[in-house]
C-alpha cells in the first residue's frame, strides 16, 4: 500500500500512520498544525516515525499543497484533516470550519480524480452528522440533521465524497467516527480533560446533567476499521464506526474513579448549543462488509488513556 494521510499529526491520524507503517506500507502524511492545540503535542504524536524510510512528512495545508505531486502514485488516501469541535464552530470562527473541512475535501477530491492509481480514499466523517433527531440505534440510512455548525461541515464534506464518488468514480468511503477516545487525544476532548483534571486533584467540569449518553471508541478500534475500509470498504457506502459502550456521562465519572483510584471532584456547569443528547451508532453495516469488531471495553480504555496521560503531563 502507498498511503497519502492527511491530518498525519492529529490524535487519530499519527496513531493510523504508526499502524500502516507497522503493516509495511509506504506512507506520505501531511499537516499543517493549525493552532488549535500546542504545536509541541502534534509533534510528539508523529516523534516515533522521525527518520522512518518509508514515511515522509509535509508540513501544508491542503490548499498550499501540491496535491498532484503528493497522490500521483498512492492507491490509498486517507483524509482526517480537519477543523475540530462542536463548542468552538459557532459565530465568526464557522470560517475557519468552512475553509478546512469542506474547501480543503472539495481540492482534494479534484486532486484525486485524476490519480490513476487510487484503489480507495477513506473519509473521516462524524456522529456529529445525526443530530438528535433520529432514531437510536443510528443507522446510515437515517435521515442527517446535525445542530452544530461542525457537524454540517463534516455532513458537507462527506456528500461532496458520494459527488465525486457518483459523478466522477473517485471511490470513495466515509466513516463516521462516533467519541473516539484513547492515547493521544486532543486536550480539548472530554476523557483527556476528566482525567487530566483528576491527575492534577482539579475539579472536572461537566456540561448538563451528566446524563447524556455517548457511543465510546477506542482509538485503535477506529483505526482497525479505517483500515479495513481502505481494502474492504464499498466504494459510495458509509460505516458507523462505533465502539458498542453507549453509556452515560455521569457513569464515565464513576469508571474514572476506580481507574485513578479515587473519586474526582464534580463541577456542573450548563449544557452547550450543539452538544448531542445521546448517541449510539448502528455497526452492523460495519461488521458485514468491514469485518469490524471493537475489541476495548471502555474501562479498558480509559485505563490505557490514563496511563498515557500520567506519562505525558
Amino acid at each position: 500500500m502507498k498511503a497519502f494521510v492527511t491530518g498525519a499529526a492529529g490524535f487519530i491520524g499519527s496513531t493510523l500512520c504508526d499502524r500502516l507503517i507497522a503493516d509495511g506500507a509506504d506512507v506520505i502524511g501531511l499537516d499543517c498544525f493549525t493552532d488549535h492545540y500546542a504545536r509541541a503535542i502534534k509533534e510528539r504524536n508523529l516523534s516515533g516515525l522521525a527518520g522512518h524510510p518509508r514515511f515522509r512528512f509535509v508540513e501544508s495545508t491542503i490548499r498550499d499543497a501540491d496535491l498532484d505531486a503528493l497522490v500521483r502514485d498512492r492507491t490509498h488516501v486517507f483524509h482526517l484533516a480537519a477543523q475540530a469541535g462542536v463548542r468552538k464552530s459557532w459565530g465568526h470562527d464557522f470560517a475557519v470550519y468552512t475553509i478546512n473541512n469542506i474547501e480543503a475535501t472539495q481540492l482534494l477530491l479534484e486532486a484525486i480524480r485524476g490519480a490513476s492509481a487510487l484503489e480507495r480514499l477513506v473519509y473521516a466523517s462524524s456522529s456529529s452528522v445525526y443530530g438528535d433527531s433520529v432514531s437510536m440505534p443510528m443507522r446510515e440510512d437515517a435521515l442527517p440533521q446535525p445542530i452544530s455548525p461542525y457537524g454540517v461541515t463534516k455532513l458537507a464534506a462527506e456528500q461532496l465524497c458520494h459527488l465525486y464518488h457518483t459523478t466522477c468514480g473517485v471511490p470513495a468511503v466515509s466513516l463516521r467516527y462516533f467519541s473516539v477516545y484513547g492515547p493521544r487525544q486532543r486536550p480539548d476532548m472530554g476523557f483527556h480533560k476528566f482525567l487530566r483534571a483528576v491527575i492534577r486533584a482539579e475539579p472536572i467540569r461537566l456540561y448538563g446533567d451528566g446524563d447524556q449518553t455517548r457511543d465510546f471508541t477506542y482509538v485503535h478500534d477506529a483505526v482497525n476499521a479505517t483500515v479495513a475500509a481502505a481494502v474492504r470498504g464499498v466504494p459510495g457506502h458509509v460505516y458507523n464506526i462505533g465502539g458498542g459502550s453507549c453509556v452515560s456521562v455521569n457513569h464515565v465519572v464513576e469508571m474514572i474513579a476506580r481507574v485513578a483510584g479515587r473519586r474526582p471532584v464534580v463541577e456542573v456547569d450548563p449544557a452547550q448549543p450543539g452538544d448531542m443528547r445521546h448517541t449510539y451508532a448502528d455497526t452492523s453495516r460495519a461488521r458485514a462488509e468491514l469485518g469490524f469488531q471493537p475489541q476495548v471495553s471502555l474501562e479498558q480504555g480509559l485505563q490505557a488513556e490514563y496511563q498515557w496521560l500520567t506519562g505525558v503531563l
